[in-house]
């Protein structure tokens, strides 16, 4: 689905991403991992539509988006999250979701004024959609909260459900576990699965934490100083010895995820 060939880019004399090539196939999970540093969220924002690679070709399902912009992507069902959510604070969770889908009839003064109907008509279906949302992540308890007040996974999750009150075919994920306790991890990563299974999303996830990589990636793409040093099954990337040594100079295996 989304396929990444030959991208480079630097930031004066450092080369954060460099030559890296390879697929997110449609239907997957697929995992980005390395350590800091590693060109990770770069190339994610490259794919997204936040920088403009100096050089290399980016498609989503064979057609070129290298530099397009995120709300073009939007509008082709590639969405991004952040590590740290961007949600509006001061507006519930419900309004949060509500604002999401695009060309809604209640954004046009002509339309607000005059065709309250159709205005009233779309804001049923978009508040049914919000409903289905809520109830799928399991957070309908929080729905007229302000978003502000949510705990770091309870943000993971919403933005989860914005997400899906989009067309998304295709997700990039910057870490969904960071900052979030063990309950909620298992709520995401559930989601996340769901999502996949049930719905047909792809998803292409940014993450520190080897146990979440484990149960929801495969493949597994490795990178380190920008480069792209490892790809396959996290049983062979756990005992790749460039990846080691990527990770704590061979010393990884509690960084990797590895039962002792």
């Amino acid at each position: 689905m989304i396929k990444i060939e030959h991208v480079s880019k630097a930031f004066g004399g450092i080369q954060a991403v460099d030559d890296v090539s390879f697929e997110v196939a449609e239907g997957s999970i697929t995992g980005l991992i390395g350590p800091n540093g590693a060109g990770k969220s770069t190339l994610f924002n490259i794919v997204a539509g936040l920088i403009r690679p100096d050089s290399g070709r980016i498609s989503l399902e064979g057609r070129d988006i290298t530099g397009r912009r995120p709300h073009q992507l939007f509008h082709q069902g590639l969405v991004r999250t952040f590590q740290i959510p961007h949600e509006f604070s001061r507006m519930t969770v419900r309004e949060n979701l509500m604002v999401v889908p695009a060309g809604q009839a209640g954004e046009n003064l002509f339309k607000a004024w005059f065709r309250w109907g159709q205005v009233r008509e779309q804001d049923s279906k978009v508040l049914e959609r919000v409903d289905e949302v809520l109830d799928f992540l399991e957070i309908s308890h929080v729905a007229d909260e302000l978003a502000g007040n949510l705990s770091g996974g309870q943000k993971k999750l919403l933005d989860l459900g914005r997400t899906m009150m989009t067309d998304a075919r295709a997700v990039l994920l910057d870490e969904p576990g960071a900052g979030v306790n063990r309950t909620l991890l298992g709520k995401i990563s559930e989601a996340i699965q769901r999502l996949n299974t049930e719905r047909g999303y792809t998803f292409c996830l940014i993450e520190h934490d080897m146990d979440l990589i484990s149960k929801l990636c495969d493949p597994v793409h490795v990178m380190a100083n920008g480069a792209l040093i490892a790809s396959g099954p996290m049983s062979e990337i756990r005992q790749n010895e460039q990846v080691r040594e990527a990770y704590l100079g061979g010393g990884a295996s509690g960084r990797m995820g590895e039962q002792r």
